[in-house]
C-alpha cells in the first residue's frame, strides 16, 4: 500500500471518489495511465473521508482542533468490530501506534484507550509543527482508512500599541498602531476610546503559516481627551475573553479662564465698598502667568494686584469699567472680562408730615432699596431720583386734596341756634305777665319753640 501512494497523499482527499479521481491528470503523473491508477485505487479499497467499509466494519474519526500547548486526542472508531487490526499514523506517514504498540519515538504520544473497537491516543504540547492530517487503518479485506485533521491555533504572542506622539496638542491628528504578532489564524483588532468604539484600517501579513495583523488608527484630540485610555482589543479563538492593551491620551490645551466675586458676597458693588475678584486659570501646561488688565483705561491707582486676586478698597465712580484676567502658557493664551458699576449708596426718603384739625398727625415714609448683582452679566440701572420725587409728590398731593375736603364738609355741618320770644314780654312787668299777656294766651304755647342744630 505505502508503495502505490504519493508522499502528500493527494489522491486520498475526500471530495474526490477513487473513482473520479482515477481520471485527474495527478493520479496520471503518480501512477500512470488513467486504467492502470483506476485498477489499483480500486484493488486498494482506499476510502474517503467518513464511514465505508468491507466485511460490515466501519472506520470513522473526527477533525480536532487544539490550542497551541494543549493536548490533542485523536480517536480511531470501528463499528461492528471483528478484532481487525488498527493502526494510526502521522502526516508523514509514520507509524505512531500499531494496536497498542508504539513504534514512534516520541514520548508525547500517550494510548488512552485500546479495544477492538477504538484506538486513542493523546497528544501533549502539541505545536504548529503538529498540525495535518493523521491516518487511522483498519486491516480488513479490502483495508480501510480514514483520517483526521488536527488544527492548531496559536493565539498572538505579542500585543504592543504605539501613539505618534506622546504629547499631542488639542486639535491635533495622530496615528496609532496596534501590532497582534505571529497567531492563527489572523486576528481581528477593535479600537476603543473610553468606552466609545473607533474603526480603524487593518493589514495583514503571513509567513510559515503564521499571521502578523496591523491596525491603525486616526484620532483627532479635544482637550477633554485627556487622560482618556485608547484600547486596542483582540479577538481570536484561541484567546478566551478578549485580550487587550491601552495607552493613555495626553493633550495639552490652552487655559479656560473663568472670574470669581469673593467680596462683596452679595454681589452688588456700591460707593465706598471693597471690590475683592479671583482670577481661576486652568489649563496644560498649567499656566504661570495670570494678569490683569483693565481694557481702555489705567488700572485705578487705589487697586492692588496680588497673584491671581485683584482688591479694589473705597470704590466710586471713576473705577467704572471693564477688567480682564489673562492667563497663558505654550499652547496659546485666553481671557475673560468683567464688568464693574458702581452703584449709589443705599438711600431713604422720609415724605412730608401733614397735621389736621382734629390734631392727628399722619406720616408717611417711603424707603427703597435697591438691590441688584453687579458682575458680567452688565450693569444694573441706577435708583431714578425723579421717580422718588414724582412718588414724593404724588403723595403730598393726595393729603392736600384730604384736608380741602375734609375743611368743607365741617364747613357747610356748622351748628344753628335760634330763639323765638313770646309778643308782648317788652311791656310786661315779669315773665309771668308777660306769658298771660301774650297773644293767644296757652293756645298759641305750642307756636313758641326752640331748635338747636
Amino acid at each position: 500500500v505505502h508503495t502505490l501512494e504519493s508522499e502528500d497523499g493527494r489522491f486520498e482527499r475526500p471530495s474526490v471518489s477513487a473513482m473520479n479521481y482515477c481520471q485527474d491528470p495527478d493520479c496520471a503523473l503518480i501512477h500512470g495511465p488513467p486504467n492502470i491508477c483506476c485498477l489499483q485505487l480500486l484493488r486498494l479499497g482506499l476510502l474517503t473521508k467518513g464511514p465505508v467499509g468491507g466485511d460490515g466494519q466501519n472506520l470513522f474519526t473526527k477533525d480536532v482542533t487544539v490550542i497551541e500547548g494543549e493536548v490533542a486526542t485523536i480517536s480511531c472508531q470501528v463499528n461492528k468490530s471483528d478484532d481487525s487490526v488498527i493502526q494510526l499514523l502521522n502526516p508523514n506517514r509514520q507509524t505512531i501506534y500499531f494496536r497498542d504498540f508504539r513504534p514512534l519515538k516520541d514520548s508525547r504520544f500517550q494510548l488512552l484507550n485500546f479495544s477492538s473497537s477504538e484506538l486513542k491516543v493523546s497528544l501533549t504540547n502539541v505545536s504548529i509543527s503538529d498540525e495535518g492530517r493523521y491516518f487511522c487503518q483498519l486491516y480488513t479485506d479490502p483495508p480501510q482508512e480514514s483520517y483526521t485533521t488536527i488544527t492548531v491555533l496559536v493565539p498572538p504572542r505579542n500585543l504592543m500599541i504605539d501613539i505618534q506622539k506622546d504629547t499631542a496638542v488639542e486639535g491635533e491628528e495622530i496615528e496609532v498602531n496596534c501590532t497582534a504578532m505571529a497567531s492563527k489564524p489572523a486576528t481581528t483588532i477593535r479600537w476603543f476610546k473610553g468606552n466609545k468604539e473607533l474603526k480603524g484600517k487593518s493589514e495583514v501579513e503571513e509567513w510559515s503559516d503564521m499571521y502578523t495583523v496591523t491596525s491603525q488608527l486616526m484620532l483627532k484630540v479635544h482637550k477633554e481627551d485627556d487622560g482618556v485610555p485608547v484600547i486596542c482589543q483582540v479577538e481570536h479563538p484561541a484567546v478566551t475573553g478578549n485580550l487587550q492593551t491601552q495607552r493613555y491620551l495626553e493633550v495639552q490645551y490652552k487655559p479656560q479662564v473663568h472670574i470669581q466675586m469673593t467680596y462683596p458676597l452679595q454681589g452688588l458693588t456700591r460707593e465706598g465698598d471693597a471690590l475683592e475678584l479671583t482670577c481661576e486659570a486652568i489649563g496644560k501646561p498649567q499656566p504661570v502667568m495670570v494678569t490683569w488688565v483693565r481694557v481702555d483705561d489705567e488700572m485705578p491707582p487705589h487697586a492692588v494686584l496680588s497673584g491671581p486676586s485683584l482688591f479694589i478698597n473705597n470704590l466710586n465712580k471713576t473705577d467704572n469699567g471693564t477688567y480682564r484676567c489673562e492667563a497663558s502658557n505654550i499652547v496659546g493664551k485666553a481671557h475673560s472680562d468683567y464688568m464693574l458699576y458702581v452703584y449709589d449708596p443705599p438711600t431713604t426718603i422720609p415724605p412730608p408730615t401733614t397735621t389736621s384739625t382734629t390734631t392727628t398727625t399722619t406720616t408717611t415714609i417711603l424707603t427703597i432699596i435697591t438691590d441688584s448683582r453687579a458682575g458680567e452679566e452688565g450693569a444694573i440701572r441706577a435708583v431714578d431720583h425723579a421717580v422718588i420725587g414724582g412718588v414724593v409728590a404724588v403723595v403730598v398731593f393726595a393729603m392736600l386734596c384730604l384736608l380741602i375736603i375734609l375743611g368743607r364738609y365741617f364747613a357747610r355741618h356748622k351748628g344753628t341756634y335760634f330763639t323765638h320770644e313770646a309778643k308782648g314780654a317788652d311791656d310786661a312787668a315779669d315773665a309771668d305777665t308777660a306769658i298771660i299777656n301774650a297773644e293767644g294766651g296757652q293756645n298759641n304755647s305750642e307756636e313758641k319753640k326752640e331748635y338747636f342744630i
